[in-house]
């Protein structure tokens, strides 16, 4: 796995290297590294997920029953927040009855969605959230005040490029049984004019240029969203020498529903979100966004960021229930119910299929590109 994460953190660094050479140039190395990315991701996750097994097997119940009144868990907003809560409803019976067989005995679970990413960053710094599922973008903005215990698997998807071209000449993107750890972030142009113009120039061949970009209404996530923010900052660097602060026209959405609503209504031509954000809004693009053509007919990829390691189970280093023998119990429970159905029902909200074990390294990719980032302000 270290290789994975050595190449990922050497694309990062290319990435400031080439940026003067041009979109061109960044492309051809980005196909080179994240080619081997795929391969190593696949078989290093089936490795760690037979370690976490291991690991999770033999871990412990403590010879007294531990009682703890209140468990609370804290994700992020990528999904409309009354979407979270219902679909991990389930969540509190499962991971209740999961920490029971492990010797613990919780009171109640208390599901919450934070106003934003740093929200839930800031409450595990707090200890006010005992657990938050977040991305490797928030845990490292954050890792003063949280340790990740968990890195979500995924299913993988039919279209795996670093080109924008290939996922709108193989559209609609499928899931496909092969589990990943890391995933892609993508720049989608809408049906506006603006961004109708735009995808005819990638379809076509052509390469963009920052007029084109800058150019056009853009909407991103907070600044600690990898998919949302960091790695489309990094693929304009890339390419551009710029950064997303350097758009004339950018807003921030405070979900990915909000940034597609807006996109369907023609409020903004782009958007930056998660490689299979199509597919979790495609429904409603026709059925709440009032669009009568489907989302892969009305929607291209512009622009597609390197790999990003997956989301992560982290908790609070400050929470008074957090001690290591805890720790282990909810990484043994957590990485149970992703073995179940029920259990990849709920967890499925975030299109995460299961869980194994993981480490402050793992995330030195994330800690790369923010570095990157902060020298670009």
């Amino acid at each position: 796995m270290k290789r994975l994460f050595a190449m990922m953190i050497a694309g990062v660094s290319v990435v400031s290297m080439l940026a003067g050479c041009g979109a061109k140039s960044t492309e051809t190395t980005e196909q080179a590294t994240q080619t081997a990315e795929t391969t190593e991701a696949t078989e290093d996750a089936a490795a760690t997920e037979g370690a976490s097994e291991e690991t999770a097997d033999a871990a412990e119940a403590p010879a007294e029953t531990v009682k703890i009144d209140k468990l609370t868990i804290g994700f992020v907003p990528s999904r409309e927040p009354d979407e979270i809560v219902t679909a991990t409803e389930p969540l509190k019976e499962l991971l209740t009855n999961e920490l029971a067989t492990l010797g613990y005995e919780v009171g109640e679970v208390d599901i919450t969605v934070g106003t934003s990413y740093e929200a839930v960053g800031e409450g595990l710094s707090a200890g006010t959230i005992d657990i938050g599922l977040i991305p490797g973008g928030t845990f490292v903005l954050y890792e003063d005040g949280c340790d990740v215990l968990l890195t979500a698997t995924r299913d993988g998807l039919s279209i795996e490029s670093p080109n924008a071209k290939d996922w709108n000449d193989n559209k609609p993107t499928e899931p496909t049984d092969e589990q990943v750890t890391f995933y892609r972030g993508l720049i989608i142009a809408g049906p506006s004019e603006a961004g109708q113009a735009v995808a005819a120039k990638v379809n076509a061949g052509e390469e963009l240029t920052w007029e084109d970009l800058d150019g056009l209404n853009w909407s991103v996530m907070n600044s600690s969203s990898s998919a949302g923010y960091i790695y489309p900052s990094l693929w304009l660097q890339a390419g551009y020498e710029k950064h997303v602060t350097d758009l004339s026209h950018a807003v921030q959405a405070d979900s990915y529903g909000n940034a597609f609503a807006r996109l369907a209504s023609g409020q903004i031509d782009v958007l930056c979100c998660y490689a299979d954000a199509r597919r979790d809004n495609e429904e409603k693009w026709t059925s709440e966004y009032g669009r009568e053509a489907s989302i892969w007919d009305e929607t291209n990829v512009i622009g597609v960021t390197d790999g990003i390691y997956n989301d992560t189970i982290s908790v609070s280093k400050t929470s008074p229930i957090m001690d290591d023998a805890f720790k282990a119990a909810l990484s043994q429970a957590f990485i149970n119910i992703g073995n179940t159905d029920a259990g990849k029902e709920v967890i499925s909200i975030y299109n995460h299929n299961g869980y194994v074990e993981a480490n402050s390294a793992d995330y030195d990719s994330e800690r790369a590109a923010q570095e990157l980032i902060k020298s670009m302000n």
